[in-house]
């Protein structure tokens, strides 16, 4: 169909941007009975916060463990393809002006429309730059906000990630820093990261007496 039309048609309430923090954004709309919060995001975040789903057949069905573990298991595979996956879910809100008066979008009790996997392929120069910095001298890391399965597919594509570890922000950012430097050491790829994350990768290196030099096209990556 014509998404253009239907979203031009759509009566935004509010929007809440992406979070880099909590990997998702959300949108509140108008409708004729009151209102309806549509949420995208990172999957398996998504999915743990939905409570219900349509299934085959359109109708909604309460979200239950097994469907949750299938959910994750198909997210699993795309993203150890090098998908990145993304998950779309909704809630009706009765309280529309409550809801675009508040600090956050109610993103709780949700029920998950699906998940898509995206393609986003490596340009033809990235091995190559790559490899450059590596012949040079330079350690080149990926730090980014996708799924670890992901993120460890595109690095071996693009050459970054070889014998090296990879590590998730969450993980990553439990530990003391002792435990972080000993891990840095030979640490190629660092997934669902945060902008903090980043900031904390980079101190420790400074800290170990590296040169650090950090590129990036978001303003997550600002603060590193």
């Amino acid at each position: 169909g014509d998404y253009k039309s239907i979203r031009e048609s759509a009566n935004i309430a509010r929007s809440f941007p992406f979070s880099s923090a909590k990997k998702r954004m959300s949108t509140l709309v108008r409708t004729e009975v009151a209102g309806r919060l549509y949420t995208k995001g990172a999957s398996e975040i998504i999915v743990d916060i939905c409570s219900q789903y349509i299934g085959d057949d359109m109708v909604v069905r309460p979200m239950d463990d097994a469907k949750k573990g299938e959910m994750l298991a198909h997210i699993t595979s795309m993203a150890s393809q090098g998908l990145r996956t993304i998950a779309i879910a909704y809630r009706d809100v009765t309280n529309v002006e409550e809801c675009v008066a508040a600090d956050d979008a109610p993103e709780v009790e949700l029920t998950c429309v699906g998940i898509v996997g995206i393609k986003d392929p490596l340009r033809k120069e990235v091995p190559g730059a790559v490899l450059t910095c590596q012949k040079a001298g330079i350690k080149v890391r990926m730090v980014t906000g996708d799924n670890v399965l992901t993120a460890k597919s595109i690095a071996k594509e693009c050459g970054i990630l070889t014998t090296g570890s990879a590590v998730e922000g969450p993980d990553f950012r439990k530990m003391s820093p002792e435990a972080q430097k000993e891990l840095l050491k030979d640490l190629q790829v660092m997934a669902r990261c945060s902008p903090q994350d980043k900031l904390i990768l980079v101190r420790r290196l400074k800290e170990m007496g590296e040169v650090v030099a950090v590129t990036g096209d978001g303003t997550n990556d600002a603060p590193a």
